[in-house]
Protein backbone atom coordinates (compact mmCIF):
# COMPACT_ATOMS: atom_id res chain seq x y z
CA UNK A 1 0.00 0.00 0.00
CA UNK A 2 2.72 2.68 0.64
CA UNK A 3 4.20 1.57 -2.96
CA UNK A 4 0.67 3.39 -3.79
CA UNK A 5 1.21 6.50 -1.97
CA UNK A 6 4.96 6.85 -2.43
CA UNK A 7 4.26 6.87 -5.92
CA UNK A 8 1.12 9.36 -6.00
CA UNK A 9 3.82 11.61 -3.89
CA UNK A 10 6.00 11.27 -6.80
CA UNK A 11 3.28 12.24 -9.44
CA UNK A 12 1.63 14.79 -7.28
CA UNK A 13 5.24 16.32 -6.80
CA UNK A 14 6.41 16.05 -10.39
CA UNK A 15 3.25 17.89 -11.37
CA UNK A 16 4.00 20.81 -9.31
CA UNK A 17 7.60 20.86 -10.36
CA UNK A 18 7.95 20.90 -13.78
CA UNK A 19 3.90 21.37 -14.90
CA UNK A 20 3.62 17.48 -16.23
CA UNK A 21 0.27 16.55 -17.39
CA UNK A 22 -1.43 14.55 -14.58
CA UNK A 23 -3.02 12.04 -16.92
CA UNK A 24 0.19 11.04 -18.65
CA UNK A 25 2.45 10.53 -15.62
CA UNK A 26 0.20 8.72 -14.10
CA UNK A 27 0.03 6.07 -16.95
CA UNK A 28 4.16 6.61 -17.29
CA UNK A 29 4.35 5.99 -12.94
CA UNK A 30 2.31 3.12 -13.24
CA UNK A 31 4.27 1.00 -15.31
CA UNK A 32 8.04 2.19 -14.24
CA UNK A 33 6.45 1.40 -10.54
CA UNK A 34 5.10 -2.02 -11.48
CA UNK A 35 1.88 -0.92 -9.55
CA UNK A 36 -0.31 -3.66 -9.06
CA UNK A 37 -3.81 -4.45 -11.04
CA UNK A 38 -5.82 -3.84 -7.97
CA UNK A 39 -3.87 -0.40 -6.80
CA UNK A 40 -4.30 1.28 -10.21
CA UNK A 41 -7.56 2.56 -8.98
CA UNK A 42 -6.52 4.18 -5.38
CA UNK A 43 -3.69 5.21 -7.43
CA UNK A 44 -5.75 7.17 -9.48
CA UNK A 45 -8.15 8.02 -6.92
CA UNK A 46 -5.23 9.64 -5.01
CA UNK A 47 -3.54 11.78 -7.28
CA UNK A 48 -6.92 13.02 -9.07
CA UNK A 49 -8.88 13.57 -5.85
CA UNK A 50 -5.75 15.07 -4.12
CA UNK A 51 -5.48 18.18 -7.37
CA UNK A 52 -9.28 18.51 -8.05
CA UNK A 53 -9.52 19.51 -4.16
CA UNK A 54 -6.06 21.27 -3.34
CA UNK A 55 -7.39 24.52 -2.53
CA UNK A 56 -10.10 23.24 -0.06
CA UNK A 57 -7.24 21.03 1.53
CA UNK A 58 -4.73 23.83 2.14
CA UNK A 59 -8.26 25.65 3.54
CA UNK A 60 -7.97 22.67 6.04
CA UNK A 61 -4.22 22.08 6.69
CA UNK A 62 -3.54 26.04 7.10
CA UNK A 63 -4.47 26.35 11.14
CA UNK A 64 -2.78 23.26 11.66
CA UNK A 65 0.69 24.25 10.60
CA UNK A 66 3.05 26.80 11.90
CA UNK A 67 2.89 29.92 9.53
CA UNK A 68 6.09 31.04 10.78
CA UNK A 69 7.80 27.97 9.28
CA UNK A 70 8.03 27.18 5.55
CA UNK A 71 6.54 23.48 4.89
CA UNK A 72 8.86 21.51 1.95
CA UNK A 73 7.05 21.68 -0.35
CA UNK A 74 7.23 17.49 -0.51
CA UNK A 75 5.29 17.62 3.01
CA UNK A 76 3.24 19.57 2.32
CA UNK A 77 2.05 17.28 -0.63
CA UNK A 78 1.95 14.19 1.51
CA UNK A 79 -0.43 16.32 4.19
CA UNK A 80 -2.55 17.17 1.23
CA UNK A 81 -2.81 13.45 -0.51
CA UNK A 82 -3.19 12.21 3.31
CA UNK A 83 -5.56 14.37 4.59
CA UNK A 84 -7.57 13.67 0.60
CA UNK A 85 -8.11 10.13 1.67
CA UNK A 86 -9.26 10.74 5.27
CA UNK A 87 -11.72 13.31 4.08
CA UNK A 88 -13.12 12.12 1.16
CA UNK A 89 -12.41 8.62 0.97
CA UNK A 90 -13.61 5.32 3.13
CA UNK A 91 -11.91 2.68 1.90
CA UNK A 92 -8.62 3.02 4.18
CA UNK A 93 -8.87 3.21 7.80
CA UNK A 94 -7.52 6.95 9.26
CA UNK A 95 -4.91 5.28 11.59
CA UNK A 96 -3.04 3.00 8.70
CA UNK A 97 -3.33 6.65 6.51
CA UNK A 98 -1.26 8.41 9.17
CA UNK A 99 0.68 5.37 9.59
CA UNK A 100 1.71 5.33 6.13
CA UNK A 101 1.87 9.46 5.71
CA UNK A 102 4.68 8.48 8.93
CA UNK A 103 6.18 5.87 7.62
CA UNK A 104 6.93 7.78 4.41
CA UNK A 105 7.97 10.90 6.14
CA UNK A 106 10.71 9.02 8.21
CA UNK A 107 11.86 7.12 4.59
CA UNK A 108 12.08 10.86 2.42
CA UNK A 109 13.04 13.05 5.98
CA UNK A 110 13.84 13.23 9.18
CA UNK A 111 12.48 12.90 12.59
CA UNK A 112 11.14 16.13 12.99
CA UNK A 113 9.59 16.16 9.79
CA UNK A 114 7.98 12.50 10.49
CA UNK A 115 6.54 14.26 13.79
CA UNK A 116 5.33 17.30 12.10
CA UNK A 117 2.95 15.03 10.06
CA UNK A 118 1.85 12.73 12.89
CA UNK A 119 1.13 15.27 15.16
CA UNK A 120 -0.91 17.70 11.85
CA UNK A 121 -3.00 14.59 10.62
CA UNK A 122 -4.10 13.44 14.60
CA UNK A 123 -4.80 17.00 15.72
CA UNK A 124 -7.18 17.20 12.51
CA UNK A 125 -8.59 13.55 13.29
CA UNK A 126 -9.25 15.06 17.53
CA UNK A 127 -10.43 18.57 16.07
CA UNK A 128 -12.03 17.93 13.12
CA UNK A 129 -12.04 20.24 9.76
CA UNK A 130 -11.88 23.84 10.04
CA UNK A 131 -15.58 25.10 9.25
CA UNK A 132 -16.25 26.98 5.61
CA UNK A 133 -18.67 29.02 7.18
CA UNK A 134 -16.31 31.38 8.22
CA UNK A 135 -15.76 32.54 4.81
CA UNK A 136 -18.34 35.06 4.21
CA UNK A 137 -17.91 36.00 0.90
CA UNK A 138 -20.13 33.79 -1.56
CA UNK A 139 -17.27 33.77 -4.36
CA UNK A 140 -14.33 32.86 -2.38
CA UNK A 141 -16.48 30.21 -0.08
CA UNK A 142 -17.42 28.36 -3.38
CA UNK A 143 -13.82 28.47 -4.55
CA UNK A 144 -12.51 27.20 -1.54
CA UNK A 145 -15.23 24.53 -1.21
CA UNK A 146 -14.83 23.12 -4.56
CA UNK A 147 -11.20 24.26 -5.28
CA UNK A 148 -11.29 26.37 -7.85
CA UNK A 149 -9.00 29.33 -8.49
CA UNK A 150 -10.97 32.57 -7.25
CA UNK A 151 -10.23 34.91 -10.15
CA UNK A 152 -11.90 31.78 -12.08
CA UNK A 153 -15.03 31.80 -10.17
CA UNK A 154 -15.29 35.68 -10.03
CA UNK A 155 -15.30 35.29 -14.10
CA UNK A 156 -17.97 32.58 -14.54
CA UNK A 157 -20.00 34.67 -12.07
CA UNK A 158 -20.07 37.73 -14.36
CA UNK A 159 -20.80 35.40 -17.29
CA UNK A 160 -23.37 32.68 -16.25
CA UNK A 161 -24.67 34.35 -12.56
CA UNK A 162 -23.56 32.30 -9.40
CA UNK A 163 -26.21 29.38 -9.22
CA UNK A 164 -24.72 28.31 -12.69
CA UNK A 165 -21.04 28.64 -11.61
CA UNK A 166 -21.97 26.58 -8.44
CA UNK A 167 -23.79 23.37 -10.34
CA UNK A 168 -20.49 23.91 -12.70
CA UNK A 169 -18.03 23.46 -10.13
CA UNK A 170 -19.24 21.22 -8.35
CA UNK A 171 -19.64 19.09 -11.37
CA UNK A 172 -16.17 19.36 -12.60
CA UNK A 173 -14.94 17.66 -8.97
CA UNK A 174 -17.03 14.58 -10.10
CA UNK A 175 -15.14 11.76 -12.27
CA UNK A 176 -16.07 11.73 -15.97
CA UNK A 177 -17.39 8.71 -17.58
CA UNK A 178 -15.88 7.17 -20.66
CA UNK A 179 -17.62 7.13 -23.45
CA UNK A 180 -16.64 6.42 -26.90
CA UNK A 181 -17.62 7.04 -31.02
CA UNK A 182 -18.93 3.60 -32.78
CA UNK A 183 -17.29 2.84 -36.58
CA UNK A 184 -20.23 3.02 -38.17
CA UNK A 185 -18.51 2.16 -41.54
CA UNK A 186 -17.20 -1.58 -39.69
CA UNK A 187 -20.01 -2.41 -37.17
CA UNK A 188 -23.27 -0.88 -35.72
CA UNK A 189 -23.74 0.01 -32.41
CA UNK A 190 -25.75 -3.51 -31.02
CA UNK A 191 -23.25 -5.65 -32.57
CA UNK A 192 -20.60 -3.55 -30.83
CA UNK A 193 -22.10 -3.65 -27.33
CA UNK A 194 -22.11 -7.54 -28.04
CA UNK A 195 -18.54 -7.63 -28.79
CA UNK A 196 -17.40 -5.81 -25.75
CA UNK A 197 -19.64 -7.74 -23.46
CA UNK A 198 -17.24 -10.50 -24.74
CA UNK A 199 -14.38 -8.78 -23.74
CA UNK A 200 -15.67 -7.96 -20.46
CA UNK A 201 -16.92 -4.73 -20.85
CA UNK A 202 -20.02 -2.86 -19.38
CA UNK A 203 -21.57 -0.55 -21.68
CA UNK A 204 -24.54 1.21 -23.05
CA UNK A 205 -26.08 3.51 -25.89
CA UNK A 206 -25.18 6.99 -25.36
CA UNK A 207 -27.08 9.71 -24.49
CA UNK A 208 -26.08 12.67 -26.88
CA UNK A 209 -24.39 12.05 -30.27
CA UNK A 210 -25.44 9.75 -32.71
CA UNK A 211 -23.30 6.12 -32.43
CA UNK A 212 -22.26 6.86 -29.00
CA UNK A 213 -21.94 4.85 -26.00
CA UNK A 214 -20.91 4.80 -22.38
CA UNK A 215 -18.65 2.75 -20.71
CA UNK A 216 -19.81 1.76 -17.43
CA UNK A 217 -17.07 -1.22 -16.72
CA UNK A 218 -14.06 -1.61 -17.56
CA UNK A 219 -11.32 0.50 -20.20
CA UNK A 220 -11.61 0.05 -24.01
CA UNK A 221 -8.41 1.31 -24.78
CA UNK A 222 -7.11 -1.99 -23.87
CA UNK A 223 -10.01 -4.24 -26.16
CA UNK A 224 -9.48 -5.87 -29.04
CA UNK A 225 -12.60 -3.85 -30.28
CA UNK A 226 -10.40 -0.45 -29.89
CA UNK A 227 -7.20 -1.95 -31.44
CA UNK A 228 -9.37 -3.22 -34.55
CA UNK A 229 -10.90 -0.24 -35.08
CA UNK A 230 -14.60 -0.27 -34.38
CA UNK A 231 -14.43 2.43 -31.63
CA UNK A 232 -12.12 5.75 -30.67
CA UNK A 233 -12.84 7.24 -27.18
CA UNK A 234 -14.08 10.49 -27.72
CA UNK A 235 -16.30 12.68 -24.93
CA UNK A 236 -20.23 13.24 -26.66
CA UNK A 237 -19.72 16.59 -26.85
CA UNK A 238 -16.67 16.59 -28.90
CA UNK A 239 -18.45 14.42 -31.58
CA UNK A 240 -21.09 17.38 -32.03
CA UNK A 241 -18.40 18.54 -33.72
CA UNK A 242 -18.63 16.40 -37.09
CA UNK A 243 -22.52 16.13 -37.02
CA UNK A 244 -22.48 20.35 -36.62
CA UNK A 245 -20.64 20.42 -40.79
CA UNK A 246 -22.90 18.80 -42.09
CA UNK A 247 -20.55 16.83 -44.28
CA UNK A 248 -22.04 15.01 -47.83
CA UNK A 249 -20.21 12.40 -49.40
CA UNK A 250 -17.86 13.65 -51.69
CA UNK A 251 -17.23 16.71 -49.37
CA UNK A 252 -13.25 18.38 -49.87
CA UNK A 253 -13.33 19.05 -45.81
CA UNK A 254 -10.20 20.95 -43.98
CA UNK A 255 -9.63 19.98 -40.04
CA UNK A 256 -7.11 23.21 -39.45
CA UNK A 257 -6.01 22.50 -35.51
CA UNK A 258 -6.54 18.58 -35.79
CA UNK A 259 -4.73 16.65 -33.52
CA UNK A 260 -4.76 13.94 -31.56
CA UNK A 261 -8.07 13.10 -34.67
CA UNK A 262 -10.78 12.40 -32.96
CA UNK A 263 -12.83 14.75 -35.23
CA UNK A 264 -10.62 14.29 -38.30
CA UNK A 265 -11.81 10.35 -38.33
CA UNK A 266 -14.95 10.99 -37.30
CA UNK A 267 -15.35 13.52 -40.78
CA UNK A 268 -13.78 10.80 -42.95
CA UNK A 269 -15.82 7.97 -41.09
CA UNK A 270 -19.10 10.21 -42.07
CA UNK A 271 -18.13 10.39 -45.87
CA UNK A 272 -17.93 6.79 -45.36
CA UNK A 273 -14.07 7.52 -46.80
CA UNK A 274 -15.01 9.13 -49.62
CA UNK A 275 -14.17 12.82 -50.62
CA UNK A 276 -11.10 13.84 -48.58
CA UNK A 277 -10.41 15.34 -45.33
CA UNK A 278 -7.15 17.83 -44.97
CA UNK A 279 -6.17 17.10 -41.59
CA UNK A 280 -3.69 20.39 -40.36
CA UNK A 281 -1.62 20.33 -37.19
CA UNK A 282 1.97 22.87 -36.20
CA UNK A 283 3.43 19.61 -34.90
CA UNK A 284 5.02 16.64 -36.43
CA UNK A 285 4.85 14.49 -33.63
CA UNK A 286 0.97 15.03 -33.46
CA UNK A 287 0.54 14.48 -37.14
CA UNK A 288 1.92 11.22 -35.90
CA UNK A 289 -1.21 11.04 -33.54
CA UNK A 290 -3.49 11.63 -36.09
CA UNK A 291 -1.90 9.01 -38.62
CA UNK A 292 -1.71 6.36 -35.89
CA UNK A 293 -5.53 6.89 -35.79
CA UNK A 294 -6.05 6.71 -39.35
CA UNK A 295 -4.37 3.28 -39.50
CA UNK A 296 -6.45 1.68 -37.05
CA UNK A 297 -9.65 2.57 -37.86
CA UNK A 298 -8.15 1.95 -41.96
CA UNK A 299 -9.51 5.08 -43.03
CA UNK A 300 -7.68 6.17 -46.78
CA UNK A 301 -9.60 9.48 -47.51
CA UNK A 302 -7.41 11.54 -45.12
CA UNK A 303 -4.09 13.52 -45.94
CA UNK A 304 -2.68 14.90 -43.39
CA UNK A 305 0.67 18.08 -43.29
CA UNK A 306 2.30 19.80 -40.03
CA UNK A 307 1.39 23.50 -41.02
CA UNK A 308 0.69 26.52 -39.06
CA UNK A 309 -2.90 27.06 -39.94
CA UNK A 310 -2.28 30.86 -39.83
CA UNK A 311 -0.41 30.08 -43.08
CA UNK A 312 -2.80 28.07 -45.18
CA UNK A 313 -3.51 30.26 -48.10
CA UNK A 314 -0.03 29.92 -49.01
CA UNK A 315 -0.62 26.39 -49.52
CA UNK A 316 -4.19 25.81 -51.05
CA UNK A 317 -6.12 27.35 -53.56
CA UNK A 318 -8.59 29.79 -52.70
CA UNK A 319 -12.07 28.77 -52.70
CA UNK A 320 -10.86 24.94 -52.58
CA UNK A 321 -12.94 23.69 -49.73
CA UNK A 322 -16.41 22.90 -49.50
CA UNK A 323 -16.33 22.75 -45.19
CA UNK A 324 -13.75 24.07 -42.70
CA UNK A 325 -13.24 23.22 -38.86
CA UNK A 326 -11.19 25.44 -36.93
CA UNK A 327 -11.07 23.42 -33.77
CA UNK A 328 -8.71 25.91 -31.73
CA UNK A 329 -6.57 25.79 -29.30
CA UNK A 330 -7.91 26.92 -25.85
CA UNK A 331 -8.13 27.13 -22.09
CA UNK A 332 -9.49 23.62 -21.73
CA UNK A 333 -11.47 24.82 -18.93
CA UNK A 334 -14.30 22.63 -19.84
CA UNK A 335 -12.04 19.58 -19.45
CA UNK A 336 -11.28 20.50 -15.43
CA UNK A 337 -12.92 16.92 -14.95
CA UNK A 338 -10.60 15.18 -17.27
CA UNK A 339 -7.36 17.13 -16.42
CA UNK A 340 -7.98 18.74 -13.00
CA UNK A 341 -4.04 20.50 -13.06
CA UNK A 342 -6.06 22.94 -15.78
CA UNK A 343 -7.80 24.57 -13.13
CA UNK A 344 -4.37 25.76 -11.37
CA UNK A 345 -2.04 26.33 -14.48
CA UNK A 346 -4.00 28.63 -16.44
CA UNK A 347 -3.99 32.40 -16.08
CA UNK A 348 -6.43 35.54 -17.06
CA UNK A 349 -3.72 35.96 -19.60
CA UNK A 350 -3.69 32.88 -21.01
CA UNK A 351 -7.48 33.40 -22.39
CA UNK A 352 -6.57 36.65 -23.80
CA UNK A 353 -3.75 35.52 -25.55
CA UNK A 354 -5.67 32.63 -27.12
CA UNK A 355 -8.77 33.83 -28.21
CA UNK A 356 -6.16 36.60 -30.67
CA UNK A 357 -4.74 33.27 -31.51
CA UNK A 358 -8.38 31.63 -32.11
CA UNK A 359 -9.61 34.71 -34.24
CA UNK A 360 -6.52 34.65 -35.86
CA UNK A 361 -6.80 31.31 -37.36
CA UNK A 362 -10.88 31.77 -38.55
CA UNK A 363 -9.62 34.68 -40.63
CA UNK A 364 -6.67 33.07 -42.14
CA UNK A 365 -8.78 30.02 -43.13
CA UNK A 366 -11.46 32.57 -45.12
CA UNK A 367 -10.65 32.28 -48.17
CA UNK A 368 -10.15 28.69 -48.85
CA UNK A 369 -14.11 28.26 -48.27
CA UNK A 370 -16.49 28.12 -51.27
CA UNK A 371 -19.34 30.36 -51.21
CA UNK A 372 -22.16 28.81 -49.54
CA UNK A 373 -19.81 26.91 -47.59
CA UNK A 374 -19.80 25.94 -44.11
CA UNK A 375 -17.36 26.73 -41.19
CA UNK A 376 -17.46 25.70 -38.05
CA UNK A 377 -15.82 26.89 -35.22
CA UNK A 378 -15.35 24.94 -31.88
CA UNK A 379 -13.31 24.85 -28.55
CA UNK A 380 -13.33 22.78 -24.93
CA UNK A 381 -13.84 25.67 -22.93
CA UNK A 382 -16.73 27.45 -21.41
CA UNK A 383 -15.28 30.95 -21.19
CA UNK A 384 -17.07 33.67 -23.12
CA UNK A 385 -13.87 35.54 -24.30
CA UNK A 386 -12.75 32.26 -26.26
CA UNK A 387 -15.99 31.45 -27.36
CA UNK A 388 -18.81 33.96 -28.19
CA UNK A 389 -16.41 37.03 -28.12
CA UNK A 390 -14.26 35.32 -30.67
CA UNK A 391 -17.38 34.39 -33.09
CA UNK A 392 -18.64 37.81 -32.84
CA UNK A 393 -15.19 39.56 -33.11
CA UNK A 394 -14.88 37.56 -36.43
CA UNK A 395 -18.45 38.17 -37.77
CA UNK A 396 -17.56 42.50 -38.03
CA UNK A 397 -14.70 41.49 -39.48
CA UNK A 398 -15.70 38.98 -42.40
CA UNK A 399 -18.95 40.32 -43.48
CA UNK A 400 -19.43 37.92 -45.95
CA UNK A 401 -20.34 35.40 -42.83
CA UNK A 402 -23.21 34.74 -41.14
CA UNK A 403 -24.51 32.42 -38.17
CA UNK A 404 -25.75 29.44 -39.32
CA UNK A 405 -29.68 29.09 -38.78
CA UNK A 406 -29.89 25.32 -40.00
CA UNK A 407 -27.20 24.02 -37.03
CA UNK A 408 -29.98 22.89 -34.90
CA UNK A 409 -31.57 20.71 -37.56
CA UNK A 410 -28.32 18.90 -37.86
CA UNK A 411 -28.29 17.97 -33.83
CA UNK A 412 -29.84 15.70 -32.24
CA UNK A 413 -31.94 15.92 -28.73
CA UNK A 414 -31.89 17.27 -26.60
CA UNK A 415 -29.28 19.62 -28.15
CA UNK A 416 -31.38 20.86 -30.83
CA UNK A 417 -33.23 22.55 -28.18
CA UNK A 418 -30.29 24.66 -26.57
CA UNK A 419 -29.44 25.95 -29.94
CA UNK A 420 -29.44 29.38 -29.94
CA UNK A 421 -28.20 31.58 -33.21
CA UNK A 422 -26.05 28.90 -34.77
CA UNK A 423 -24.09 28.55 -31.25
CA UNK A 424 -24.07 25.76 -28.63
CA UNK A 425 -22.50 26.19 -25.20
CA UNK A 426 -22.18 23.26 -23.33
CA UNK A 427 -21.51 23.01 -19.66
CA UNK A 428 -20.55 20.08 -17.71
CA UNK A 429 -23.97 19.53 -15.43
CA UNK A 430 -26.19 20.50 -18.42
CA UNK A 431 -26.00 17.02 -20.06
CA UNK A 432 -22.57 15.51 -17.59
CA UNK A 433 -20.14 15.99 -20.55
CA UNK A 434 -17.28 17.97 -21.44
CA UNK A 435 -17.56 22.13 -21.37
CA UNK A 436 -17.59 22.51 -24.96
CA UNK A 437 -18.78 25.59 -27.21
CA UNK A 438 -19.72 24.91 -31.27
CA UNK A 439 -20.66 27.53 -33.66
CA UNK A 440 -21.23 27.60 -37.48
CA UNK A 441 -20.94 30.00 -39.95
CA UNK A 442 -22.38 30.17 -43.78
CA UNK A 443 -20.44 32.20 -46.53
CA UNK A 444 -22.75 34.19 -48.62
CA UNK A 445 -23.07 32.55 -52.26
Amino acid sequence: MSNVRETALDILLAIEKNQAYSNLLLNKMIQKNKVNGKDVGLLTEIVYGTIQRRETLNYFLTPFLNAKKKTDQWVLILLRLSLYQMTYLDRVPDRAIIHEAVEIAKKRGHKGISSLVNGVLRNIQRQGLPSLNELTDPNERLAIETSHPLWMVNRWVDQIGYEETKKMCETNNVPPMQTARVNLNKISVDELLHNLKEEGIQAKNGELAPNSIVIEKGNVAFTNSFRTGLLTIQDESSMLVAHALGVNEGDRVLDSCAAPGGKTTHIAELLRNSGQVVSLDLHEHKIKLINDQLERLELSNVETMALDSRKVVDFFEKESFDKILVDAPCSGLGVIRRKPDVKYSKTEEDITRLATIQLSILNAVVPLLKKGGTLVYSTCTIDQQENTDVTKSFLQQNRDFSYDNTLASRMPQPISEIVKNGQIQLFPHLFNTDGFYIASFRKQV
